[in-house]
Order: structure tokens, then sequence, then C-alpha cells
């Protein structure tokens, strides 16, 4: 007997919610799972451990995929890291934070450029008057 199973864990407005698909031959069983905040690798695992026998699956659907072929384990290793590598920054709380502080980093940078070139312009200022002082006793 092959199964096999995936949790999806994604955001659902105002919650993170899991998603819990197992197959068995030929049929799909699901189960929502709602958690509050983002959860951590080891809060999911946590939940099932406590939770496994509370989890309230679907009925048997019939699993209309073509059966897929066994997958090299380096193979399933890359498939994996390209999913999780999709994904970016795991909340959209971190994303937000992330375009502040890069929105943030950008103003910082012109108002320093503007001081510097401002400084600039007053020393080659200064330096223009002080030849014209110079030069202005002859």
């Amino acid at each position: 007997m092959d199964m096999t199973a995936t949790l999806t864990v994604y955001f659902e407005e105002p919650f993170w919610v899991g998603v819990y698909e197992r197959r068995t031959q030929n049929h799909l069983e699901a189960c929502k799972i709602t958690f509050g905040a983002e959860p951590k690798d080891y809060e999911v695992y946590e939940y099932f451990l406590m939770n496994w026998s509370k989890l309230h699956f679907s009925p048997p659907v019939e699993d209309c995929t073509a059966a897929e072929r066994k997958l090299n384990p380096k193979r399933m290793q890359r498939a994996i890291h390209s999913q999780i590598q999709e994904q970016g920054i795991g909340t959209k709380a971190q994303q937000a934070l992330k375009l502040q502080q890069e929105q943030s980093s950008q103003c910082r940078k012109t108002l320093r450029r503007e001081k510097s070139e401002q400084e600039k312009q007053k020393k080659f200022e200064l330096q223009q008057k002080k030849k014209k002082e110079k030069h202005k006793g002859r």
C-alpha cells in the first residue's frame, strides 16, 4: 500500500491555515487546520503529535491525478527546496517590514547625498570668497 502526504501552510486573512492531504492508492483525503499566528516548524510537528486523533478528514474522494513515478531522493529534495524558495519571505508582515526598511534606507541615501552636495557647494563658495578677498587689495 503506497501512501503520500503533503502539508501546505498558507496565510488566509486573518489566520494561518494548514491543509493536510493524504493519498492512498487512488483516494484523496484532506483536513484543514487553522493556526493563529504563523506557526514554526516545531509547533506544527507538536500540533500533529498532540491532535492527530482529533483531526477530521474529508471522506475519500477519487484521485484523478495520474500515478506519480518514483522520484530520486535528490530530485525530490531539489523540488522541495524550489517550492520553499518561491515563497520568499514567510509572512506578509515580514514583507511589509522589509519594504518599509528598503524605503527608509533609500530615503536616507538621498538625504545623505543631498547633504554632501550642499557641503561641497558651501566649501566651494567659501574657497571662492577667500580667493576674492586675497585679490581685493591689489
